[in-house]
């Protein structure tokens, strides 16, 4: 009876583990401060979301819009796997695009899983019926009082071209001495990014390793392999800093370990 007893308690604790692993939404803020930084941009904030893939926080995913409101963000980046392709349900990840737009503009690229869908017509037109700045290998000027920063967009890779050739494609027309940010799902393509002296590069993909342990970081992350080198947080060589979100959700494997779905925030500052 005993042992009863305790496996019942080990299976309750173990279940009640990894859904708080799945579930607890959390939020990691970095400080982006250089002399590019335009001083009407100082003070600019910047919250990322990434690798929805279809999971639910809350209904109408009111826990997931809440939090982000809460990062009071002037602007909102998703980078790619909002949805996912072993599960498509978009109109579950549009609840939560649905709240972005209320609250700040909004910037998407595709990942990976939207590509394996074959259903990207259809995802880029939902997004811009609801407002979101769809950047299919494009940027944009932002203004402000007068000074200017670029949020550029690539796509996925699995699109068929290089990550080299859609940077030409997005940068072609953009000047190169104004700060850029740009949204890319793939943290494994660093090194392109800084031979093109990207300033800010924001990223997902990695699911944070999937497991994290202490002093090893994450286990697996497509791309990569095992012991990948980038999974969160940020890594900087020559010009460019890359910020690595862990998402939000999970595809084939379904738990996340000691792997908490973040939201992260970039603030600018003016050095």
């Amino acid at each position: 009876m005993k042992k009863l007893v305790k496996l019942i308690i080990f299976v309750v604790a173990l279940y009640i583990f990894l859904q708080v692993n799945n579930k607890w939404l959390v939020v990691t803020e970095h400080v982006y401060e250089s002399e590019r930084v335009p001083a009407s941009f100082d003070g600019y904030r910047i919250t990322q979301v990434t690798d929805l893939h279809d999971a639910i926080f809350g209904e109408g995913q009111e826990r997931l819009i809440e939090k982000v409101r809460a990062t009071n963000p002037d602007a909102i980046f998703i980078t790619g796997d909002l949805i996912d392709s072993n599960r498509y349900d978009l109109d579950n990840s549009l609840d939560a695009v649905k709240g972005f737009v209320e609250m700040a503009d909004v910037y998407y690229v595709l990942g990976n899983h939207e590509v394996a869908t074959r259903k990207m017509t259809e995802i880029y037109t939902a997004l811009t019926e609801l407002g979101v700045h769809v950047m299919p290998n494009s940027a944009t000027m932002l203004e402000q009082d007068g000074e200017q920063i670029i949020i550029a967009g690539i796509e996925d890779p699995l699109m068929g071209y290089t990550t080299q050739e859609m940077l030409d494609e997005a940068l072609r027309d953009m000047p190169d001495d104004t700060l850029t940010l740009l949204l890319s799902h793939r943290p494994e393509r660093f090194d392109t990014y800084v031979d093109n002296a990207i300033d800010i590069v924001f990223t997902g993909h990695a699911h944070g390793g999937q497991i994290r342990l202490p002093f090893i970081g994450g286990l697996v992350a497509p791309g990569q392999g095992y012991f990948p080198k980038y999974t969160a947080g940020t890594y900087k060589s020559g010009e460019t800093t890359m910020v690595v979100s862990r998402g939000l959700g999970n595809s084939i494997v379904p738990y996340r370990i000691f792997n908490l779905p973040e939201i992260v925030v970039v603030e600018l500052k003016k050095q």
